[in-house]
Order: C-alpha cells, then sequence, then structure tokens
C-alpha cells in the first residue's frame, strides 16, 4: 500500500508555498528545487508566494492543506525565529510540520558605509561602546534574519545599537548606501554586489568559518568566540504527510544538491548545502528554534 501511493505521487501539480515576494533570495531557491523536482518527478511542482506575517501566513496555508504531498512549505529560519517573536499563533510549528529536508545555509554579512569610522570588528565595537545610541542598525524588519542576527552581536559584544526596521532588506540597503544608517547584518546575497564594487565595506561574515566567495573576510566568531547565525531553507509538508511521500522528496531533493548547477547556484550565493535525512532537518529545526528564542526574549523583540 505505501509504495504503491509513493509510485503513484505526485498525481497533479504540487504547489510549495513561500511565505515571501517573488524575487527575493528565498523565491530564488524554491523556484531552483520546484524546477528539479517536476523534471524528476514528472509533474508540475510550482512556486506560491503567500507573503505576510514574516511567514506565518504560508506556513498556516500548508499546515490547513491535505496531507498528501500536493502542499509544500518552503521552511526558513523566520519560521524558528516566529516560534517564539509571535505569542499566541493559530499553530505550532514543530508539532504541525513535517520537516523533508534542508537545501542550504546562507550566512549574513555585517556591513558598513565606507565612510564608516570602523574598518574591523574590534573598532567598531570601541567606537560603539564609546558613543551608545549613536549608531543605527538597518534591519529588514522586527524578528527578521538581519535583525535577530544583529542582536546577537550586540549581546555577546555588550555593545547598544538604535534598531531602525524597514520593509525588506532592499530598503534596508538603500538607506545604508545613503549613509542614513550605519551597518546592517542582512544575507550575504542582498550585499554582495555592493561589497564587489566597494559601495559597502564588509567587516565579518556570520557564518563559523570563512566563506571561499569572500576570503579576505573574517569570520565573526574570530572576534567573538562562539558566534554563528545564519539563515537556512528547506522543505517540509502537513505534519500527517506519508512518510513514504516524504521519504520521496527527501531522497530527491538531497539529488538535486548533488546536481552541478544546483550547486554552483548556491555556492554563488554563498551557501552552503543542506544534505541529511528528514531527521536531520528536524533537529536543525529545534535547535534553532530554541536559539533564536533566547535572542528574542532578550531584546524583547516583539512582531510589528
Amino acid at each position: 500500500m505505501s509504495v504503491a501511493r509513493a509510485q503513484t505521487y505526485p498525481s497533479r501539480t504540487v504547489r510549495i508555498v513561500v511565505g515571501f515576494p517573488p524575487g527575493g533570495v528565498g523565491d530564488v531557491l524554491a523556484r531552483l528545487m520546484a524546477q528539479w523536482l517536476a523534471e524528476e518527478l514528472r509533474q508540475p511542482f510550482v512556486v506560491e508566494n503567500r507573503p505576510g506575517a514574516a511567514g506565518n501566513i504560508a506556513a498556516e496555508t500548508v499546515i490547513n492543506a491535505p496531507a498528501d504531498g500536493h502542499t509544500l512549505l518552503f521552511v526558513g529560519v523566520n519560521h524558528a525565529i516566529n516560534a517564539t517573536l509571535y505569542e499566541k499563533p493559530s499553530f505550532d510549528f514543530v508539532r504541525d510540520v513535517a520537516p523533508i529536508a534542508g537545501i542550504v545555509r546562507l550566512p549574513n554579512v555585517m556591513v558598513v558605509h565606507p565612510s564608516f569610522a570602523a574598518t574591523t570588528v574590534p573598532e567598531f565595537i570601541a567606537f560603539a561602546a564609546a558613543s551608545p545610541g549613536k549608531i543605527n542598525m538597518a534591519s529588514a524588519g522586527n524578528g527578521t534574519s538581519a535583525h535577530v542576527t544583529g542582536e546577537l552581536f550586540q549581546i555577546m559584544s555588550g555593545i547598544k545599537m538604535v534598531h531602525v526596521p524597514y520593509r525588506g532588506g532592499a530598503p534596508a540597503v538603500t538607506d545604508l548606501l545613503a549613509g542614513h544608517v550605519q551597518v546592517y547584518f542582512g544575507p550575504l546575497p542582498e550585499s554582495i554586489e555592493h561589497i564587489r564594487g566597494g559601495t559597502l565595506r564588509p567587516l565579518a561574515v556570520t557564518s563559523a568559518a570563512r566563506l571561499d566567495i569572500l576570503p579576505s573576510v573574517p569570520a565573526m566568531s574570530e572576534y567573538l568566540p562562539g558566534y554563528e547565525a545564519t539563515g537556512w531553507q528547506g522543505i517540509g509538508a502537513p505534519k500527517k504527510t506519508p512518510p513514504e511521500i516524504i521519504g520521496l522528496l527527501n531522497s530527491q531533493i538531497n539529488a538535486g544538491l548533488e546536481d552541478p548547477n544546483i550547486r554552483a547556484r548556491l555556492s554563488g550565493l554563498g551557501g552552503s548545502v543542506l544534505r541529511g535525512r528528514p531527521a536531520d532537518f528536524a533537529q536543525l529545526i529545534a535547535a534553532e528554534i530554541e536559539k533564536w528564542g533566547k535572542v528574542v526574549k532578550a531584546a524583547h523583540i516583539k512582531p510589528e
């Protein structure tokens, strides 16, 4: 029975619901994996953008869909943050979403305007300590990855900056380029071209180690031991989705992560692949919920 069900899946178009507008990094990655799955499983896999509430609207859409593998959720670090950020959500992410497979880890990068006095993280910390409340830290919005990454930096360095939330990463970068704010801890793909062009200065990447794509930029952990803050992406499904369907999708996604073209795209974004079993992805989600829950509480972050 279970073998037959896996053999007949998918029987029609599969939706991958993304909680952000088209054009962002998550949307691009979802479409990349959708194309791979469509070619391998010979049914259309389409991306459906359902932005709002930092990905909670997309999650709720999938959780309430039939658990037959034809509605999937593009899962990200935002969902782990939301588990604490939203005090009374209509669902419990761990209880209601079945992890299928991770896809990629994506580091953030600490960038400043080239005119800013500090050229290293220690200089930045010293400047901030001597000028409390004088540095404006941009983010893509309250509780976003850029926000909590910056808050973790403040907690571990002991400094205090003024948080300036924007409605997305693009306007945050625009104001940083104009000098209206001084620092941004955003996803690397948002600022990589500005870094290469010299219009933004990178002080550190937030991954545990340096990146091949930016070998001269230190990892934050070189200055703040134990510091690590990366975004990550993967695929989930409604909780009661049959395990044989989850297993099939897991194996196909892992196969896609071995494809040279997909690996090249991920590497070009500064990402590292997240191959593994559904249990491995579940373990990552649980650990990230705990980690970012502590930061959300310590920094008293509230949703917008």
